[in-house]
Order: structure tokens, then C-alpha cells, then sequence
């Protein structure tokens, strides 16, 4: 599976932005998806995952109530809407797959990366 993280940017604190993770492979609807982020200087950290059928989602304290992910099997997408950004959320997000039936949090169940998009908030 390959996936192509976009839709990053700069927005000011108490904005929103969408980002889109575009995967290829016929098998997408396999896997659980997840979005990391990882700011300077920080280790990279869970933020959000959802199953093969999205019936099953999972996000970090952090973001609950402010981001939303969803995926489209048919598109071969998953997104993560984030509302109500603040500063702390600035990082390089990543989307990933992991070869699993149950959302996990733990990036080493993760097999496959995408290349990451910026996300920039400004106070």
C-alpha cells in the first residue's frame, strides 16, 4: 500500500483544515487506517485511527471533540477533519496503515507510511 498525505497548511488558531490521505492497492479496505503527528523536536504521537469498516475509531485526549476521521473504501481515502486548531497542533502529520481488524494506537503496528503533510497554526 502506498498513501499520499495532503491538505496541510498555515491557519490561525480556531480554524480548521482537512487533510487527505490517498492510498493505492485494491486492498485498502483491509486495513486499519491512522493519522501521527510529529512535532520539532518531539516524538511522533497517535492521533487518530480508524478500522477496515469505520464502525470503530480511536483518538488521542489531545484532539477528542475537535478532529474527525473518516474513510471512503470506494475512494480508497481516509481524512481527518480538525476544527477548533490550536498552536499545539502544529506537527507533520502522517497517515499510516496497519495490517490489523481493531483501530491500535501503537505506531509499530503500523506497516505502511505516508509521507507527511505540514500543518502549521498560528497564534
Amino acid at each position: 500500500v502506498q498513501l499520499q498525505a495532503s491538505g496541510g497548511g498555515l491557519v490561525q488558531a480556531g480554524g480548521s483544515l482537512r487533510l487527505s490521505c490517498a492510498a493505492s492497492g485494491r486492498t485498502f479496505s483491509r486495513y486499519t487506517m491512522g493519522w501521527f503527528r510529529q512535532a520539532p523536536g518531539k516524538e511522533r504521537e497517535f492521533v487518530a485511527a480508524i478500522n477496515w469498516s469505520g464502525g470503530s475509531t480511536a483518538y488521542a485526549d489531545s484532539v477528542k471533540g475537535r478532529f474527525t476521521i473518516a474513510r471512503d473504501n470506494a475512494k480508497n481515502t481516509v481524512r481527518l477533519q480538525m476544527n477548533s486548531l490550536k498552536p499545539e497542533d502544529t506537527a507533520v502529520y502522517y497517515c499510516a496503515a496497519a495490517g490489523t481488524n481493531w483501530v491500535t494506537q501503537n505506531s509499530g503496528h503500523y506497516n505502511y507510511w505516508g509521507q507527511g503533510t505540514q500543518v502549521t497554526v498560528s497564534s
